[in-house]
């Protein structure tokens, strides 16, 4: 047992050393894509990512409650792609600001693992979240939640511990790819919920946010579009550069 843990733990370590930017052939970006899409669009696939998804929108408003002093009391996420935080701390600026985290999250996430593969720290960011996804355990208050969790830390798990350097990348690419799909998804399905589906108001962050601020909706959706579509341009951007 002891060795086992010995052995994760210098796999992990060994994700912070740095490689090389890899070069990445466009028949393997395009196959990289396509997997991306195959986890975040079709409903079979995206019933099981988008808790994964969920799970990451969460831990967006765990983390800016955090940043502001909140106290995180636990997180919960629903097999109909739900979740809860529950926080506490003064009202105000990081109240709204922890709210306003949410849909964003998983945009910037994916940025940041596209990121984290052209400036060869893939292996880092596959570690990171490893950690991340372990610690979190900590916070979630319900079955579906811990199982998201275990499932989602068992994978990064095995990735640190049986995958080469270039299989990481690739993966991490396919990852940011998905999670960047994902948000947008949600957006629109947020977006709809103010539009089309207003018998759930009450579900919507910007909702939320509007009654607490006096802001309308309307802007605090135009922020979370605001900041999604910039991660996928800032992703684009990258995806070019990494073309061999």
């Amino acid at each position: 047992m002891g060795g086992a843990v010995s052995d994760w733990w210098h796999a992990v370590l060994a994700g912070f050393i740095r490689t090389g930017t890899p070069v990445v052939p466009a028949v393997v970006l395009l196959g990289i894509v396509a997997v991306a899409i195959v986890l975040s669009i079709p409903r079979a696939t995206w019933r099981w990512f988008g808790l994964y998804v969920t799970f990451v929108h969460e831990l967006g408003h765990a983390f800016a409650a955090l940043m502001t002093g909140r106290f995180v009391h636990g997180l919960k996420i629903g097999l109909d792609h739900s979740g809860q935080l529950v926080s506490s701390g003064r009202r105000g600026f990081s109240a709204t600001w922890s709210g306003f985290w949410g849909y964003p999250a998983p945009a910037v996430v994916g940025a940041v693992l596209v990121w984290s593969v052209s400036a060869g720290w893939a292996g880092a960011a596959m570690s990171v979240g490893a950690l991340v996804l372990l610690a979190a355990l900590v916070f979630l208050r319900n079955f579906t939640g811990i199982l998201v969790a275990l499932a989602s830390a068992a994978v990064a798990q095995a990735l640190v511990m049986l995958v080469d350097p270039l299989g990481v990348s690739y993966v991490v690419l396919a990852l940011g790819i998905a999670l960047g799909v994902g948000s947008v998804r949600d957006f629109f399905k947020v977006a709809a919920v103010h539009t089309t589906r207003r018998r759930q108001l009450a579900t919507s962050d910007a909702w939320i946010l509007a009654q607490s601020t006096g802001v309308p909706s309307a802007a605090w959706l135009a922020g979370f579009a605001v900041v999604i579509a910039g991660c996928a341009a800032l992703s684009a951007w990258l995806l070019w550069g990494l073309l061999g």
